[in-house]
Parts: structure tokens; C-alpha cells; sequence
């Protein structure tokens, strides 16, 4: 069942769910009123195929969310040139038939861009996006490149989960990015210098067989490394700040470098190659930390013991 949501200017939202709007029966706006006073308007799961015409007059749109339907990149090509919808903030077209990046050069103060689970190749027409960017989505995609984003300098959140990159690139001026989900790539190398203020980072699934490169992110609080085929923890005293590591999954045989975690809380070891007592032992590992992995309780009575 689809529905539709209207936020006027005075904050007041309204849902209204349609029952002709079933999984093959696409919604019609054609009886429903768009007050111009619109400011949020959400047309999830509507199957809708093409963008109702009235959109581009509602100048007080701050958030518009097209997700989960058939649009393809000819229908949503209007959009670059709704010079009304010049303010929008948040722009949601997850979940579609998506094979580009759509222009979205008229939206100056976007601060949202979410075009995850579509069948994007590239990232080219990224460069058109506004700088004051502060969130973007694009997992479940085919990108095999990181590209166009260098002038995103206020971008917080990248999201580039599930699709084909080999390598991170072109990301050294994201000087404010605090979170980086990479996960499900076949990225083998870490290259992350300069992003100081991250502060988590997910590469998950991907073809690690090191962990080194992150020596820079003196900020960062979580790293979420598990099925890659790192063998050894290294690269590690420099992240102080690190509250969860997990390293779940990979072929590691002992636990090193974490004498200086000394905020750490999550540590995830299972389904590794280690001698899980003796190795925690010799690392001196915290008694407040939550060691993860076959014998949990264990561990807890050695480290509160010793």
C-alpha cells in the first residue's frame, strides 16, 4: 500500500494512506491537492513512473522523497529545471531505476542526497552538487570509482556501501567527514589521509589483508573491519578514541597494538585463528572492555582476575 505525506510551513503533517495504490497499481495525484505551503512531501512506495508537474511550483519545498518507485533517470530529468524547488534541503530518490546521477545543479542549499539501491554506474554529475552537501547516499549501486566529490568540503556522511570501487580515492579534502561506509567493496588498500575528524568507518566485506592507513583518523571512534583477510592488528596506537573495533572474520592469530585503547568497549574477535585467552592476556586488554567471540565469560574472569 502507498502513501503520501504533506508538511505544511506550520510544521503540521498529515499521512494519508491509498488502497487502489496496491503493489501494481500505481498512485495518482491528479485528486489530491499540493498546497503551495508544502514544505515536506513524501511519495514513498507509490510506483510512480513520472513526477507530477505541480512539484515545480511549490517554492517552500524543503524535503522531497520519491523512494521506492520506478523512476528512471527521463522522468526525474525535469527536476534541473524547477527553479522553484531552488531551496530544497533533502532530496530522497532511493530505491528506483536510477542509471545516473540526476542534476541537481538548482538545488543550492541541499543538505541531503539519497540515491541508494538504484543501477548507477558512475558518479559523474557529482560535481554539479551544491557544496553545502552534508549527507550522501549511494549504496547498492555499480560505482567503480570515487569521483567528483573534492568540493564537498562539508560533507559529514559518505555512503558508498555495496558497489565495485577498487581503491579510496579523491576524498582528502573532505576534511569534515565524521562517517564513511564502504562495506561490501573490493577495496585492498587503505588510503584515508586527512580525514581527521572521522569518527566511524565501516569497510566490512571487503579485500583488506592490512591495517594500515588509518594512522591519520586520530578521531575516530568505530571501525568495523570483519570478512577481509587481515592477519595482523597493527596501525592501531594512534586511535585513542576508538570505542569499538571489530575485526571479526579475518585471519588474525593474536591480538596486538590495543595497549593505548584505552577507551575501547567492543572488541569483536570471533571466527579469527586465535588462542583467545593467551592472546588477551598478553595484550593487557582493559577488564572494561566487551571482548566478542567464543567464550565471552571467559575472557571477562581472566581479565577481571589478572
Amino acid at each position: 500500500m502507498g502513501y503520501v505525506v504533506f508538511r505544511w510551513a506550520s510544521s503540521v503533517s498529515i499521512g494519508l494512506c491509498y488502497p487502489n495504490s496496491t503493489i501494481n497499481t500505481p498512485l495518482h495525484l491528479d485528486s489530491i491537492e499540493l498546497p503551495p505551503t508544502l514544505t515536506d512531501l513524501d511519495l514513498t512506495v507509490n510506483r510512480l513512473s513520472e513526477l507530477d508537474s505541480r512539484i515545480a511550483h511549490l517554492s517552500m519545498l524543503k524535503k522531497l522523497s520519491l523512494r521506492q518507485n520506478l523512476i528512471e533517470d527521463s522522468a526525474v530529468e525535469p527536476l534541473s529545471r524547477w527553479d522553484a524547488l531552488s531551496d530544497l534541503e533533502e532530496l530522497i530518490l532511493r530505491d528506483n531505476k536510477l542509471a545516473e546521477v540526476p542534476d541537481i545543479s538548482i538545488f543550492s542549499r541541499l543538505l541531503v542526497f539519497d540515491v541508494s539501491f538504484n543501477e548507477i554506474t558512475s558518479l559523474e554529475g557529482l560535481s554539479k552538487a551544491s557544496s553545502t552537501l552534508k549527507e550522501l547516499y549511494v549504496s547498492k549501486n555499480e560505482v567503480n570509482k570515487i569521483m567528483e566529490i573534492e568540493h564537498l568540503h562539508d560533507l559529514q556522511i559518505l555512503e558508498l556501501g555495496s558497489n565495485r570501487l577498487w581503491v579510496i580515492v579523491n576524498m582528502e579534502s573532505l576534511t569534515k567527514l565524521e562517517e564513511l561506509w564502504l562495506g561490501r567493496n573490493r577495496i585492498k588498500v587503505v588510503n584515508l589521509c586527512g580525514l581527521r575528524c572521522i569518527k566511524k568507518i565501516s569497510l566490512q566485506s571487503n579485500q583488506l589483508t592490512s591495517m594500515k592507513g588509518f594512522e591519520d583518523c586520530v578521531a575516530l571512534e568505530e571501525l568495523y573491519l570483519s570478512h577481509n583477510g587481515i592477519s595482523k592488528m597493527e596501525g592501531l596506537s594512534a586511535l585513542v578514541n576508538l570505542r569499538v573495533l571489530d575485526v571479526s572474520n579475518n585471519k588474525l592469530t593474536s591480538v596486538d597494538d590495543i595497549q593505548s585503547l584505552t577507551k575501547l568497549e567492543d572488541l569483536w574477535l570471533n571466527d579469527n585463528q586465535i588462542e583467545i585467552l593467551e592472546a588477551i592476556t598478553e595484550a593487557k586488554m582493559d577488564a572494561n572492555v566487551t571482548a566478542n567471540c567464543v567464550h565471552p565469560e571467559i575472557v571477562r574472569t581472566r581479565l577481571t582476575r589478572d
